[in-house]
């Protein structure tokens, strides 16, 4: 397909080019492929623990070797922006359209730390054009969360109920605020940082629990939660969560390490989830919450850099000092 005349030929992208080293290199901007849209990327947000890990060399998973320099504009994926030029397959979307990435499929030649990106037709879902990027950016981030609350609606272990998160980082503030829209009757979260426990508690949250003050380990107690939603994959979280649920515990954070499942566990009917698939129907009704208000994604942004405060960005993000941040790549 020819390359629109109004488009520049260059283009600037992030690429880490060794642990612990970045570069914000000019080069040629990319042309889609039969299936892709080209996007002109108005935002893009970390996602912490892939960026903490890339940047420090660090696989976020045990069987995948990482190589540097690494994949341009990786590991970039949770991005907005508009499309400026469209595969010859391509039907679903026009130059002009606003999009947001829903899936990251894995295995791209460029991410989305970068001016312009090519994405497939099918991993990316019109987004209203009046609502701010801060507020859309991570739609990825709240399709993934949303597969988990989906997997314990399935097994209507939600509405009505007491619900529980591990974990007020991103997801777990994304995941308090789904679990009410899918009508939890109250939502409870565990949390030691007093500051990302004051966000839960205006995002939603009914109360926010420190480790220390947990209720007594039993299932059956008056105090134990009907659900609960681990968005840290930490096996004390995990454990100490089952110690407490009645019904089920989904595990939504990237568990590393075995978890006791013991016969205290085996009765009663519960269940220990792992994460489920990917999947649109959860991101549109992820979008769905956000274009309606029922989420608001914008406070987990704690802070908005250029590309090339991105050692800055993982430093924050290292230390807690920031949820998330939104890169302009443009600034």
């Amino acid at each position: 397909m020819p390359r629109p005349t109004d488009l520049p030929e260059k283009m600037r992208a992030l690429q880490i080019t060794e642990p612990g080293a970045v570069s914000v290199i000019e080069v040629p901007v990319p042309q889609p492929a039969h299936d892709e849209v080209l996007v002109r990327v108005e935002a893009v947000a970390t996602c912490p623990q892939w960026d903490i890990h890339i940047f420090s060399g660090e696989s976020m998973f045990a069987d995948r070797p990482l190589h540097y320099p690494y994949v341009l504009g990786e590991p970039g994926h949770e991005a907005v922006g508009n499309v400026v030029a469209t595969g010859s397959n391509v039907t679903t979307f026009r130059v002009g359209d606003r999009v947001a990435a829903w899936r990251d499929p894995g295995g791209r030649s460029q991410g989305c730390y970068a001016q312009f990106v090519c994405l497939d037709e099918d991993d990316v879902l019109a987004v209203p054009g009046d609502l701010p990027a801060e507020r859309l950016a991570s739609l990825e981030l709240a399709m993934c969360v949303q597969v988990s609350v989906d997997q314990l609606v399935e097994i209507d272990a939600v509405r009505g109920q007491r619900v529980v998160v591990g974990g007020l980082g991103p997801a777990g503030l994304v995941a308090v605020q789904l679990l009410k829209v899918a009508g939890a009757a109250e939502v409870v979260a565990i949390e030691p940082d007093s500051s990302r426990s004051s966000l839960g508690l205006e995002l939603g949250a009914h109360e926010v629990l420190t480790p220390g003050e947990l209720p007594p380990a039993s299932r059956f107690a008056a105090t134990a939660w009907h659900a609960a939603l681990d968005t840290t994959g930490l096996k004390v979280s995990i454990e100490a969560l089952s110690a407490r649920t009645k019904r089920a515990v989904a595990i939504f954070g990237v568990l590393r390490e075995a978890v006791y499942f013991g016969p205290e566990l085996w009765w009663g009917g519960f269940s220990l989830m792992g994460y489920g698939e990917h999947n649109r129907a959860s991101a549109q009704r992820a979008l769905d919450a956000i274009r309606d208000g029922n989420i608001d994604l914008a406070p987990l942004n704690s802070r908005r850099f250029p590309l090339d405060r991105y050692v800055d960005a993982v430093g924050l993000l290292r230390a807690r000092e920031a949820l998330k941040v939104l890169f302009d790549p443009w600034a």
